[in-house]
């Protein structure tokens, strides 16, 4: 049977969305962009005979490319399902030895773990103000270890700068212009 027959028959990759869960307040108290991930999440989810909920991955970038929105809004609305009980951080992201990256396992509240006979639903749990805890991924070097830190851009003596500008230096004796390099 030739390659193009066997494509045929193999079926549509789907995923079920219900209106229970719709209906929630969580769901309601989400934005768009959160809304919107949810579905591409539920398609991570290999179904019930090879059920993988709990380490389901989709990083940042994937989920940004795939919505269409920037990074940091795909970042928000990861958080956003995770304060609403949508979602549940299983393993954090990590690099491994290799120096390949690893994204966040997460788990979906509506699906049943492997081994368990039905979800948490936490979303059900959800009121307004009662936001689920959050598992952020760290940036990396955050407290400016081995000597790297962010460079601080605003003090008396350092204004901010826009790139492409041009700004003459000043020495700390009031307002006297540093001579440039090579003078005197």
């Amino acid at each position: 049977m030739g390659r193009d027959k066997r494509n045929e028959r193999r079926a549509e990759h789907f995923t079920v969305m219900v209106r229970n869960l719709m209906q929630t307040d969580a769901w309601r108290a989400l934005g768009p962009t959160a809304q919107a991930l949810y579905p591409w999440l539920k398609l991570e989810w290999h179904g019930p005979k090879a059920n993988n909920n709990g380490t389901l991955r989709l990083s940042v970038r994937q989920a940004a490319d795939r919505m269409g929105c920037s990074k940091n809004a795909a970042a928000q609305a990861f958080i956003a399902l995770q304060k609403k009980g949508f979602l549940v951080v299983k393993e954090a992201a990590s690099l491994g030895f290799t120096g390949e990256a690893k994204s966040p396992a997460y788990e979906l509240t509506e699906i049943e773990l492997p081994n368990q006979p039905s979800g948490r639903k936490l979303y059900q749990s959800w009121r307004e103000g009662g936001d689920f805890p959050v598992i952020k991924t760290l940036t990396n070097n955050p407290t400016g270890r081995n000597g790297k830190t962010k460079p601080c851009h605003q003090n008396e003596d350092n204004p901010v700068i826009e790139i492409g500008t041009f700004r003459q230096t000043l020495s700390p004796k009031r307002g006297q212009p540093v001579p440039k390099r090579g003078t005197k």
